[in-house]
């Protein structure tokens, strides 16, 4: 008889993971691994790793991420759902056009919304929030240089990204800052296309810096129409400069 070369050291039963305990522990790597999955692509498509209209192959996602199929076909569809992939019948996946009409209806629309967020804001925030108000302004404002260009883009979004949430946090309703996130998110492609034509400029850099400064001087003063008019231009400004990069990228 064959002697064992291994032999596991035995465990008492309340050491022992039960099946349940396995298999919960199973839907958690699931779980984790479709997160993994949904962020990689849903980062690589706003950043035009995948272009436009471009078929997304499974075998050449599974290769690229090192991930399987489950996790990744979860995040397809959920990106589906976020309009940035189109599922093709029976032919897999898609990353989601690019037009002029979406760029302009979805700035529109972010526009106006956050411009009446502000204008709730102006009305129901309290000195907390104008005190978080000017502590993320002078955060953004002090952004210098970076060890590379990716790193100052990645830097600056954030914090510019945090001003404006700051902003519209003192309207204190959940509802309407769900539906403005869900806005950030259908815009994020064409706005890093803005955004790479403004941080590596410092003329564009100074002209939000003047923009930004001037938006909490209204805010704070309580001038909510001025506050609101101004909202809403200042995030109308994008729209050109993303219009001539689609043109010059053959995107529009």
């Amino acid at each position: 008889m064959p002697s064992r070369i291994f032999s596991p050291t035995p465990t008492s039963p309340s050491e022992a993971p039960s099946p349940k305990n396995t298999s919960t522990s199973r839907e958690g790597v699931r779980e984790n691994l479709g997160i993994r999955a949904y962020q990689l692509l849903k980062n690589d498509i706003i950043k035009g790793g995948f272009a436009p209209g471009e078929k997304l192959r499974m075998h050449a996602l599974k290769a690229h991420y090192d991930l399987g199929i489950s996790p990744l076909r979860e995040a397809l569809s959920q990106l589906v759902a976020e309009h940035l992939v189109v599922a093709i019948s029976q032919r897999g996946y898609r990353v989601a056009p690019m037009s002029l009409a979406e760029l302009h209806d979805i700035y529109d629309a972010r526009a106006q919304l956050e411009a009446m967020l502000l204008g709730l804001a102006i009305e129901r925030g309290d000195d907390a929030w104008e005190a978080d108000v000017v502590a993320k302004a002078h955060h953004l404002n002090i952004v210098s240089a970076s060890n590379t260009p990716q790193e100052l883009l990645t830097v600056w979004d954030e914090r510019h990204s945090t001003f404006h949430t700051t902003l519209v946090s003192g309207c204190h309703s959940s509802h309407l800052l769900q539906v403005r996130a869900g806005l950030f998110d259908k815009v994020q492609r064409y706005r890093h296309l803005w955004l790479k034509e403004t941080v590596f400029s410092e003329q564009a850099l100074e002209q939000k810096r003047q923009e930004h400064s001037a938006l909490v001087d209204v805010t704070l003063a309580r001038r909510r129409e001025d506050a609101m008019a101004m909202m809403h231009d200042h995030l109308m400004t994008p729209v050109p400069i993303i219009t001539e990069a689609m043109q010059q990228q053959g995107l529009a």
